[in-house]
């Protein structure tokens, strides 16, 4: 009889488990120091407890720059573009209004004891945290504590270009939601103003329905900003439903009054708002400091201390000057003090040497031309993926540009040691992060800066590898705006390298971001490979990207390609993985540019499957 009354409550735990709706989190999401070690917590995600163990959800984002298009918004999400555009009625190269609501499509399934919809993030610089990603960047659709669980890296560690499994708060129906009438769960990020009552209304809800869902038992409670609720919804979300949240109108200071009764809930908001603002203070406050002190102690000299030794022509100087970054104007003799009066123990190639100022080592390149086009360009874009300028100097004519010292030198160099006995064998992971790192560097040219830019002159030799074999892309000689009435400029005369330039710029002088994405195509062949652009075979000279197009043209692709792969990557993966990473290289190089994906759609691919990768390798290491 004892058995039969045991397994009668466990029988009944059990269906209360999958029949209770989500817990709401309250403003403790925010303090990312919970564990879940004895059982499943909203601080983290929503609980998988639903009818069905995957279903479609949907997600409010606000636009915020640069997450303000449909384009940027799907990739920092990882939802279907097309699917974004048409719930909220718009193009899909539509840019919203800043706070404008955006509904957002996931596919939301179980990971363990949680729901989640996947995405990634790759770091953008040293100043952010598992705290800023969740909660500024994803807008509290991320939890801080959910990403220190699921991602390797410690919180003190997170390096720009290190790429962060992210999962999204999403859930699916209950049985219970199901049998009224429930199809889709809408996870809402709250607002200063809002309650449940008016999020009700809005959505055409029964409020009833939304204080179930979120387990409330207060019929107007207290709700914090930075979290998220769930609305349960009958149909789709309707962009008539969104709004744009336009900027809180400041109230003059509260001042008590002893003969003023204050109720429970505005004391709670009170200190819930308190709480909230104490983070992002703080959080704003040490960027700020981290900032200033990293441009103190790298240039501790002031512009105005430094402008006694300008030599540079006065445009330079006000690109200097105007510059986003701190940049410095070198004294001729600081150079020659750096590489020893340029000896050839300093050179590097060509008319690149290294120097040593103030004990860190920096790269000197002469130039034929005038640098001003390149500084007012390396001026504007700061990104983890292209290559830094330090400062610039002019000495009779002759300008030099100093950059960051990239250890393992070009691309191209470094696949052509690899066949050299004494070099390590380049593993898989290490070439996607590299095609995932060029593909990061063009997104941000052709999407996140003003105006975007084509590089036009994408090529191995042009990506350079730092001591951690990440790369980023140099020379940006050639690169111009992607806006105005020179866009399809017809020219007689190509700039850029034989083996990498699309057929639109060959035929017509055609210049757009797809150029870039061609020639990005052409480097991943190349990683891919280990061979040049440009092959001999049979005694004459072929394009690598015609050979492998013809090869995926073909009826015999994997006995063909197979002469084709680098043999150091023939090994542990096969050919699945070289077929998938060949296949996004020849869609890179279609010859009409509207049918090339985005880089965007380019980031997105590698970042899965870098993730899948460094999952396989982590598991092969376990298993030993």
């Amino acid at each position: 009889m004892d058995q039969i009354l045991i397994s009668f409550f466990i029988f009944c735990s059990f269906t209360s488990y999958l029949n209770a709706q989500q817990g709401y989190s309250g403003n403790s999401i925010l303090a990312c120091n919970k564990n879940d070690e004895t059982g499943p917590s909203p601080d983290f995600l929503y609980t998988c407890n639903g009818e069905e163990p995957s279903c479609k959800a949907f997600l409010i984002f606000k636009s915020q720059p640069p997450y303000n298009s449909v384009p940027t918004i799907s990739n920092l999400t990882s939802s279907d573009p097309s699917e974004l555009a048409s719930i909220n009625n718009v193009s899909r190269l539509m840019v919203f209004p800043t706070n404008k609501e955006v509904i957002v499509p996931v596919n939301c399934s179980c990971s363990g004891q949680y729901y989640q919809a996947n995405t990634s993030y790759v770091i953008q610089t040293r100043n952010e945290t598992y705290f800023t990603i969740a909660n500024n960047t994803y807008q509290g659709l991320a939890t801080c504590d959910s990403l220190k669980h699921q991602d390797p890296y410690d919180p003190l560690s997170l390096l720009p270009g290190l790429t962060l499994r992210v999962p999204l708060r999403c859930a699916c129906p209950t049985s219970n939601q199901s049998a009224k009438g429930t199809k889709y769960l809408l996870t809402y990020l709250v607002s200063w103003q809002d309650s449940i009552p008016n999020i009700s209304e809005r959505f055409n809800v029964r409020r009833e329905s939304m204080l179930d869902a979120n387990s409330f038992s207060e019929e107007d409670p207290v709700l914090f900003p930075f979290t998220t609720v769930l609305i349960p919804l009958m149909t789709k979300p309707s962009s008539s439903q969104t709004i744009i949240h336009y900027p809180r109108v400041t109230s003059p200071p509260y001042t008590y009054n002893p003969g003023t009764r204050r109720s429970k809930k505005g004391f709670y908001v009170g200190i819930g708002i308190a709480a909230v603002c104490s983070l992002v203070i703080c959080t704003v406050l040490s960027i700020v400091f981290l900032r200033y002190k990293k441009r103190t102690e790298e240039f501790p000299q002031s512009y105005g201390e430094e402008k006694k030794k300008q030599v540079l022509p006065e445009c330079v100087l006000i690109d200097i000057a105007s510059a986003d970054q701190v940049m410095k104007v070198f004294d001729f003799e600081e150079l020659k003090a750096a590489t020893d009066n340029f000896s050839p123990k300093s050179r590097i190639k060509g008319s690149v040497h290294h120097g040593v100022f103030s004990g860190e080592i920096l790269a000197i390149k002469k130039m034929s031309a005038d640098v001003s086009k390149e500084v007012n360009i390396l001026n504007k874009i700061n990104h983890i993926n292209l290559i830094r300028l330090y400062g610039a100097c002019e000495d009779h004519g002759h300008f030099f540009l100093v950059y960051e010292f990239m250890e393992n030198g070009s691309l191209k160099d470094w696949l052509r040691k690899k066949s050299c006995p004494e070099i390590e064998i380049e593993i898989w992971t290490q070439r996607v992060q590299i095609a995932l790192d060029v593909a990061n560097g063009l997104h941000y040219l052709h999407n996140f800066t003003d105006p975007s830019y084509v590089h036009k002159d994408i090529k191995s030799s042009n990506i350079l590898l730092n001591g951690n074999l990440r790369a980023k892309i140099a020379n940006f000689s050639l690169a111009r705006s992607a806006e105005g009435v020179d866009r399809y400029a017809s020219t007689k005369q190509f700039l850029g390298t034989r083996g990498y330039m699309a057929p639109e710029y060959l035929e017509s002088g055609s210049i757009t971001p797809k150029i870039d994405v061609y020639a990005f195509g052409v480097v991943m062949l190349e990683l891919l490979t280990g061979k040049d652009a440009i092959i001999v075979q049979d005694g004459g000279e072929l394009l690598l990207s015609a050979a492998i197009v013809s090869i995926m043209e073909g009826g015999n692709t994997e006995a063909e390609l197979s002469y084709f792969i680098d043999p150091s990557l023939q090994g542990k993966y096969g050919m699945e993985l070289a077929l998938c990473i060949t296949k996004l290289s020849v869609a890179c190089l279609t010859r009409e540019p509207e049918s090339r994906p985005k880089m965007g759609e380019v980031v997105s691919t590698l970042s899965r499957i870098l993730m899948d990768l460094q999952k396989s390798d982590s598991l092969s290491v376990e298993l030993g």
